[in-house]
């Protein structure tokens, strides 16, 4: 950038060197020192060096000795260099001492002195001391001279930097008028690239909509083509079919199309060629490998063989086929969802057809394959049910179990999906489950069918226990987070055939019993009588068609879960309602044939209201133990009501028998306790008013609903203990002489007097303890009950009495 000229810049300064030749040992005079050192003289010889005190002095006062001072690199740098030699070459300056006090005062000479000094001789020479002056600033100039070098070149520098910017200017303005005259052209040219990307954009969709016109013809040529049919064996069949189904998704979904639904007919065709194609392939693939396989399997006698035939070989070859069965499974899972839910996509209904299909050819395959093991299974079946059906059914069952989970695990291999359990009707499980013929995952129909063709011939106990080992087995464990597959498989196999099939076909039998033993059993008149309790058992002296509905509760009880027997279960509606229509029939008999006045006859004859409190509290205590809670022919199930609250008086029967704990409830105690307070005996609704004959049927139930057998249950119980207890109370009134007319259908309408009183009682006494043997709880309420009538009805006559005499 600058010449190194520049920075070896050193000022003239010369000073002269003594003369080389000796001194001559005369006297000779000195030069002057008033003499410029760069005079010349005419004469060489006359040169002399200057005196010794500038020599001895060069070091102090002397110019420095001139050095090459380093290049600089740029303008920065420059200014760091001269800097640097600008300190290395000043002088140091020493410090004065000032002494204090005493400074100025040596220069305070009086005017009087100054005038009498000597005036100064001005004969200087100028020449010299310009000389002196210039030795004395020789190192200021030097710094002088650098300063002015210096600024000359940044004046260049700057001179150069103005010449720059007044080009960048010129450049800017320049550069200003083309940017103002090509805007217009910019524009245009932006403009012609917005639209080359519309038309790109354009160009592109209409290609890509135009493929799905141009596939058509590729489509048809390879789906019509003699080989086709080979196609469904690799793997661009696939690719087929999901382009098919995008392009019938394109030609829906832009129905404005032109020739839209022309095109979606054609592709729709296509698809369902295709898919006609896969099936006809599967359909000779399965016959060729079930033609295989029975062969074997029938040509096999051992049990394991055949079920790895069955099962294991069959799997095997049919995966193997290279991408067939691949193929399949996309149809399938087309179709429906992994757990067999029917698919929301749009082509579901044409690949749900060619699913169905495939399981159907499927299935039909797998009948012909275990025909000859479900023949043979059956006969062993049916052989043993010859010896014990019990044991024959359960081994039946969990065998068929055991090939139901095979079945499933089969056919999840072979079509990758497993049909839960569903309602829809468009579901895979509705579809499987279609199958009648053969054992399926979901398919259960011939467990039932081979089961019910055998137990059709046995008895109502062998379907309970078989229905009860099923619940048992399966269904009531606890099974924790860690069961298996097969565990879970079984439990929902064991639900469904219950509540699908054996549940319906053990009501039948319950209702045939119920008929056969109750509805249209024979009773002879012994029956109608009570008998000793023996044993302490309360329903040993019970009317036979009781005793047979209390065996049919527990039998249902004992096969079926909790939830069906509390939860309106017509079984126990039918059997409540014919065991009551049966005790109304016995009622009616009983009633035929009156009981004698106790006077003439003992107690022989049978009291109907006894008879029914008898038969009627040993149903009712049954339904109690067994946890029966509404028994209802339909609707929403309700819990059992206190229905006679209102009729029991306060802490009058306290505590409940534990073998009968709803007697206390049906005692007719509130209108009893009123009338014993105020005098008076209102009857309530539903109950008979005192002398009256409590008549069983529609009329005597009251309130009660047809459908609802506990309220009637409870009706009929309340009525005959309501007619037992005030008839006996009008019996022993008229027997203690105090009439009331009442009774006269158990006393005669005679007046007895108190000789007769003891004998009732008595009568009495062994009536109730014939009924209620080892029962004192309830014969002393029952007792109790009679006597607080008896009274009330004293009171009543007495008021009534009072009334006519003060009228």
């Amino acid at each position: 950038m600058y010449e190194d000229s520049w920075y070896s810049f050193v000022p003239e300064f010369q000073q002269r060197q003594p003369a080389s030749g000796t001194q001559s040992t005369g006297h000779r005079r000195k030069q002057s020192l008033l003499q410029r050192p760069n005079d010349t003289t005419g004469d060489a010889d006359t040169t002399e060096p200057l005196p010794a005190l500038f020599e001895d002095r060069e070091d102090a006062n002397s110019p420095p000795e001139p050095t090459l001072s380093r290049r600089a690199k740029s303008y920065s740098d420059f200014y760091d260099i001269v800097k640097a030699q600008l300190s290395s070459h000043a002088p140091k300056k020493r410090r004065k001492k000032r002494r204090d006090g005493h400074s100025w005062e040596a220069l305070a000479v009086p005017e009087s002195a100054t005038a009498g000094l000597p005036e100064e001789e001005e004969g200087h020479d100028d020449a010299l001391g310009k000389e002196l002056l210039r030795a004395s600033q020789q190192e200021y100039l030097l710094y002088h001279d650098e300063l002015a070098m210096t600024e000359r070149h940044l004046g260049t520098l700057i001179a150069d930097a103005d010449t720059a910017l007044k080009v960048l200017e010129s450049l800017c303005q320049s550069f200003r008028a083309v940017d103002d005259q090509t805007s217009s052209f910019q524009a245009q040219c932006d403009g012609l690239l917005t639209e080359k990307k519309r038309l790109e954009t354009l160009a592109e969709d209409v290609g890509t909509d135009l493929q799905y016109y141009t596939y058509i013809d590729l489509a048809t040529r390879r789906l019509n083509a003699p080989g086709a049919g080979r196609l469904v064996e690799g793997g661009s069949f696939a690719e087929i079919l999901s382009t098919l189904d995008s392009c019938v998704e394109f030609m829906t979904r832009n129905n404005s199309y032109r020739d839209a639904e022309s095109y979606l007919a054609r592709y729709q065709a296509l698809l369902t060629k295709a898919l006609h194609l896969l099936e006809v392939a599967f359909v000779n693939h399965l016959n060729k490998v079930s033609a295989e396989i029975s062969k074997q399997v029938a040509a096999t006698q051992s049990e394991s063989a055949r079920h790895a035939l069955a099962y294991g070989r069959f799997e095997e070859m049919v995966l193997e086929s290279y991408s067939l069965v691949p193929n399949v499974q996309a149809v399938v899972q087309s179709a429906y969802e992994q757990d067999g839910q029917p698919s929301s996509a749009l082509n579901a209904d044409i690949y749900a057809n060619t699913a169905n299909n495939l399981f159907h050819s499927y299935w039909a395959a797998r009948e012909r394959d275990l025909k000859p093991i479900v023949q043979h299974d059956l006969d062993v079946f049916r052989a043993e049910a010859k010896e014990s059906i019990d044991t024959a059914s359960r081994n039946f069952v969990k065998q068929c179990f055991e090939r139901s989970d095979s079945e499933a695990a089969l056919f999840r291999s072979i079509f990758s999906i497993d049909a839960h359990y569903s309602t829809d009707a468009q579901s895979a499980f509705a579809v499987l489950k279609s199958q009648r013929t053969v054992l399926t995952g979901a398919n259960i129909t011939p467990i039932s069918t081979n089961l019910q063709s055998v137990l059709q011939s046995s008895d109502l106990q062998t379907v309970c226990n078989l229905v009860g080992w099923i619940t048992n087995e399966y269904l009531l464990p606890e099974y924790d987070e860690d069961e298996t597959p097969f565990v879970g498989r079984c439990r929902e196999l064991a639900a469904r055939l219950l509540a699908e099939h054996l549940w319906a076909f053990t009501d039948a039998f319950f209702e045939a019993e119920i008929v056969k033993s109750i509805s249209r059993a024979v009773v002879p008149p012994e029956a109608l009588k009570i008998g000793l309790v023996s044993n302490g058992d309360m329903a040993s002296n019970a009317f036979p068609p009781i005793k047979r509905a209390l065996e049919l509760l527990v039998m249902f009880d004992q096969s079926m879960p909790k939830e069906r027997c509390q939860r309106d279960s017509p079984v126990i509606f039918k059997i409540i309602k014919e065991s009551i229509a049966s005790l109304q029939r016995a009622e009616g008999r009983l009633k035929s044939n009156p009981p004698k006045p106790a006077a003439g006859a003992g107690a022989a004859a049978t009291d109907p209201d006894l008879f029914m409190i008898k038969n009627l509290l040993i149903l009712k205590n049954e339904l109690v133990t067994l946890e029966i809670g509404d028994v209802r022919s339909g609707g929403g199930g309700q819990a059992f009501t206190q229905i006679w609250d209102t009729l029991r008086p306060q802490n009058l029967l306290g505590g409940l028998l534990s073998s009968f704990g709803t007697l206390s409830t049906y005692i007719p105690g509130s209108s009893l306790w009123s009338s014993s307070r105020s005098g008076t005996s209102t009857p309530v609704a539903g109950t008979p008013a005192i002398g009256a004959t409590p008549r069983m049927g529609g009329a005597a139930a009251g309130a009660a609903p047809v459908d609802d057998a506990s309220e009637q249950l409870d009706g009929l119980l309340r009525q005959s203990i309501v007619g037992f207890t005030r008839r006996w109370a009008g019996v022993l009134n008229e027997a203690r002489g105090v009439g009331v007319g009442v009774g006269a259908g158990a006393a005669g309408g005679s007046k007895l007097g108190g000789k007769n009183v003891g004998k009732l009682e008595r009568e009495l006494d062994e009536m109730l303890e014939r009924a209620f043997g080892g029962q004192p709880e309830v014969v002393g309420k029952l007792k109790e009950a009679i006597q607080i009538e008896a009274h009330a009805q004293v009171q009543a006559a007495g008021e009534k009495r009072s009334y006519v005499t003060r009228v």
